[in-house]
């Protein structure tokens, strides 16, 4: 809905010369779609399964709708954009003149008073005539559908203030829920597993790490995403350490919590009594007059905000009594606003067995030989060493015959199992969630397009975010850079596994690069749940019953089917992620909005159908064909105006059609594991901001490099030659102009031998 606002605002500051009535239209629609996304705002931060039903009903509705709307303005935008520039008379009226003149001239120069006029010159004048008046009809388009589109918006605004959407608050009817992490203060210490090797870490953290107690105030957090085990961990040093301090407190945070029922928690467990009647400046005062001169130990559990952690810390007092706080949070932001950080890992292969066997049979014992060892590691991994998925999934197979293991494993999830473990592990995972801002919670379920166990690469995720249309433009600061911001919050908030790549320079091995994520099994099951829940993305896989669901998808990712999708007439998908064989794919022609086609499948010998229709995907902004071996790339890829990525993976391309220089806003290029010789009008494509390429043998290229004044980053996979003057000097001052590069990563240099007295332009670089 973001997304379509400012588009909506677009049509109307931009000079589209609507028609009477329909300017006034579109400031309708302006003005009820803000109402309706402040709306929609607020029921995307209430937990699904708490909302009125009839709200949910007309989220889904309001959601429909801004597909429809995004549709149609995209389409007017092709229209009148993607065409030639049209002959612009400087008043309508004025129209008629001119083509007489045009008529009279072509009649005297026919009649051979003149040089016969050009048949080209003739032909690109009909064009642009026919430009014009195909531009006046899809201004008559755009107006009427505008006036439907307002009809159902208008009844769409009716049933909000119906349903007093506005006031939507959490669904007050059923049971109150109790907080699941609550049972981790009451464990009996013979059920914890793994946790002797962090205790006793913890302990030697909490004093000068020879045993004696420093008399400083020291702040300890415990850093891990939801489910490795923190509270229990944080409640085990908190026990055996308590005995030390003069006072203790032990008091849980949780999402929303307010800063003064948090004092006043500290509060009771310390003095023994509430003081609701005060405020929390007089609260944080009072307890700074108890602590003061106190040696004091107090433990504040799961954090989620630094404003909160921020106040709250100004009521511990730092004396010098030896006094210690632990915090507990799954951000990694309110973690390192303390001194140390204890970051809790997941538990080893032995350990996680044996929690599995503690659960399952009441004890620790040697696996038995005649259980499916198969399904059995299957589990383990998917548990991936954290303890409430070990107990999730062993609860659920408490009680069921060893031979139904494998049809549980391959069911595990949050769908409708009737456990109360795998309940308490859906709750804390979407505490997270719930947690997040409305465009990181669209980032993530985005992730739901990727099967298990998949290694997400950093930079294609951000620019399907950025073609999706999810990053929210600021002013100064690019797309991409606003996506890497999006990545790494999500990788702070515990949602996402980075995956590091070391970087080496010369010899030495140095700190590593994020290039990636994993996203954690249980989590994953969570994202995809929501996702489907929400029809965010729909899913098919080997497991998927084959019917037409494909054809209502609004984004489609095509996993590891065995049976060719159907083909309709025309399908809604905007968003098109196969990694199947191609051959599954319907026609490209069946898909008409399509803003993002990615084919990351098995690698697969090209067939030249495959790649038809390619250039009537006219909203086409990010396209990947890793999966093809493509000898020729179509020229008609060059038709697609508003195409901002262009990723050719590995291909056995040589050459790139020059049509392609025509893309003014491509921003990233990909050619780097292809045999393409860098084309000569590689400087027209201004927009670039990412270019990967192969090997560059061409002095050309860094004259043209110059003219890429937006690019960042620089990735060239083979070798960079510069072989004389006129291109070492070319690199030297290209490297000038491109004043916005951070990146150049270049795998080898060859060039002349520089001697003492030259410059060198690598370190004029630095």
């Amino acid at each position: 809905m973001g997304r379509l606002l400012l588009k909506v605002g677009d049509l109307l500051t931009r000079e589209y010369k609507l028609q009477t009535g329909v300017k006034d239209d579109v400031e309708y629609l302006k003005r009820e779609l803000e109402s309706m996304y402040a709306a929609l705002c607020k029921v995307g931060d209430v937990p699904r399964d708490q909302l009125d039903k009839k709200v949910k009903l007309w989220a889904n509705e309001v959601r429909d709708l801004s597909f429809i709307m995004e549709d149609i303005i995209d389409k007017f935008l092709v229209r009148v954009e993607g065409a030639e520039p049209a002959i612009k008379p400087r008043k309508l009226k004025d129209l008629s003149f001119i083509m007489e003149d045009i008529v009279d001239k072509f009649l005297v120069r026919v009649e051979g008073a003149e040089p016969a006029i050009k048949p080209r010159k003739l032909k690109k004048l009909m064009k642009k005539m026919g430009n014009l008046f195909s531009k006046s009809k899809t201004r008559h388009e755009i107006s009427d559908e505008i006036k439907d589109i307002k009809l159902r918006v208008k009844e769409a605004a009716d049933r909000r203030d119906r349903y007093r959407v506005n006031d939507v608050a959490v669904n007050p009817v059923g049971a109150i829920t109790v907080d699941p992490r609550l049972l981790d203060f009451y464990k009996d210490q013979k059920e914890l597993v793994g946790i002797d090797d962090s205790l006793n870490e913890l302990t030697k953290m909490m004093s000068d790490g020879d045993g004696d107690v420093s008399k400083q105030l020291k702040i300890l957090s415990i850093f891990g995403f939801g489910g490795l085990g923190k509270t229990t961990l944080a409640k085990e040093v908190y026990d055996k350490l308590k005995a030390q301090f003069d006072c203790c407190a032990f008091v849980p945070v949780g999402r929303n919590s307010s800063v003064k029922k948090l004092l006043n928690g500290i509060l009771l467990e310390i003095a023994g009594q509430k003081y609701s009647e005060l405020d929390e400046r007089q609260l944080i005062n009072k307890l700074r007059g108890l602590l003061e001169n106190t040696r004091y130990l107090v433990v504040i559990d799961d954090i989620w905000d630094t404003k909160t952690w921020e106040l709250v810390k100004t009521a511990l007092v730092c004396n010098n009594c030896g006094s210690r706080i632990i915090t507990t949070t799954c951000i990694l932001e309110v973690a390192t606003m303390a001194s140390e950080v204890y970051k809790l890992q997941p538990l080893s292969l032995d350990l996680s067995k044996d929690l599995f066997h503690r659960r399952l049979y009441g004890a620790a014992i040697e696996w038995p030989n005649h259980l499916p060892a198969e399904v059995y590691d299957k589990i383990l991994h998917k548990c991936g060493g954290v303890p409430l998925a070990i107990i999730t999934i062993a609860s659920l197979l408490v009680g069921k015959p060893v031979e139904l293991w494998s049809k549980v494993y391959t069911s595990i999830g949050f769908g409708d199992e009737e456990n109360e473990d795998v309940e308490n592990m859906r709750k804390i995972l979407l505490f997270s969630y719930y947690d997040l801002p409305c465009h990181l919670k669209t980032c993530l379920l985005y992730l739901s397009i990727y099967p298990e166990d998949h290694l997400i690469e950093k930079d294609s995720l951000i620019w399907k975010w950025v073609a999706e249309g999810f990053i929210h433009e600021e002013p100064g600061v690019g797309l991409f850079e606003i996506g890497e911001r999006y990545f790494n919050e999500l990788v702070n908030k515990s949602m996402i596994v980075p995956v590091e790549e070391a970087l080496y320079l010369g010899m030495e091995m140095h700190v590593g690069t994020i290039t990636g994520c994993r996203v954690h099994d249980m989590m994953l099951d969570m994202i995809c749940l929501l996702s489907k829940e929400e029809k965010f993305v729909t899913v098919l896989d080997s497991d998927e019953q084959y019917t037409t669901s494909h054809c209502n998808a609004r984004r489609l990712a095509v996993q590891h089917i065995v049976r060719p999708l159907a083909s309709t007439s025309t399908l809604q998908a905007r968003s098109l992620i196969a990694m199947c064989n191609i051959e599954m794919l319907p026609s490209l022609s069946c898909f008409e909005v399509l803003r993002v086609l990615a084919l990351e499948g098995p690698y697969d010998s090209h067939h030249p159908s495959h790649l038809d229709h390619v250039g009537k995907l006219v909203h086409l902004r990010h396209l990947k064909l890793s999966s093809m071996d493509i000898g020729e790339l179509p020229k008609e890829i060059g038709y697609l105006k508003f195409l901002l990525v262009l990723d050719l993976g590995r291909n056995s391309i040589r050459e790139l059609p020059e049509s392609i220089g025509r893309l003014s806003q491509l921003k990233c290029l990909n050619i780097c594991e292809t045999d393409i010789e860098v084309p000569y009008w590689i400087g027209n494509l201004t927009s670039l901001e990412e270019l990967s390429l192969g090997e560059v043998d061409d002095d050309n290229f860094v004259i043209e490099l110059g003219k890429l004044t937006e690019l960042r980053k620089l990735y060239i996979s083979g070798i960079l030659k510069l072989s004389n003057d006129r291109a070492m000097n070319g690199w030297a001052e290209s490297v000038d102009k491109v004043s916005k590069i951070q990146v150049i990563d270049i795998s080898l240099v060859l060039g002349r031998r520089i001697s003492h007295h030259e410059e060198n332009p690598w370190e004029r670089l630095c």
